[in-house]
């Protein structure tokens, strides 16, 4: 009698490997990666052991920015919409509150900065502010100095900002120095 042994059946696996492969490929050529976001921002540099790098910043060349969890905007305990703060912040940074200043032209307000070297603008924000509003306020608050460094570059270059060279760069960022303080405050 004869014995019948069964074979298990079989798959032929050969090309598998590259079918895998090539599925691999397709997908990863066709997937798009998103970047992240962030903001370009030089850190200051570190403070050297046993000297005082804190300067004293007069109150009135202190624009108070700050972001609650309800994701309101407040300029000096004042709320503002966010298209708002552009103008704010220009009115604020080319105040001329000395009237020494021959490029600026604000409105000379006793309440506001004295020349746009010495503005600074605070922004503080919630721990449960939303990332985007920061990201807004800051994109705003950039804003701000760009379209005034832009007037300065047609006032004194009489050019456009992206005719500008290294030096004349160097000049107007000496004019409208970006100085923000930000500041996340946590409270219970």
């Amino acid at each position: 009698m004869k014995s019948f042994r069964r074979h298990s059946a079989t798959v032929n696996a050969g090309s598998m490997a590259d079918i895998a492969f090539l599925l691999l490929i397709f997908f990863l050529v066709t997937t798009t990666i998103s970047a992240d976001k962030g903001i370009l921002r030089q850190l200051p540099t570190d403070c050297p052991p046993g000297s005082h790098c804190g300067d004293n910043v007069a109150e009135r060349n202190l624009l108070r920015i700050s972001l609650n969890r309800n994701q309101e905007i407040f300029i000096e305990d004042e709320v503002v919409k966010l298209e708002e703060v552009e103008q704010i912040v220009k009115a604020f940074v080319d105040n001329n509150g000395k009237a020494n200043c021959d490029y600026c032209a604000g409105e000379q307000i006793p309440e506001s900065s004295d020349h746009p070297r010495e503005a600074v603008i605070s922004l503080s924000h919630d721990a449960q502010t939303k990332y985007q509003l920061f990201i807004s306020v800051q994109d705003e608050i950039t804003k701000a100095y760009y379209d005034l460094r832009e007037h300065y570059i047609k006032l004194k270059f009489n050019k456009a900002l992206n005719h500008v060279n290294n030096e004349e760069l160097r000049i107007v960022k000496k004019a409208y120095p970006f100085i923000v303080s930000a500041v996340m405050v946590k409270r219970d």
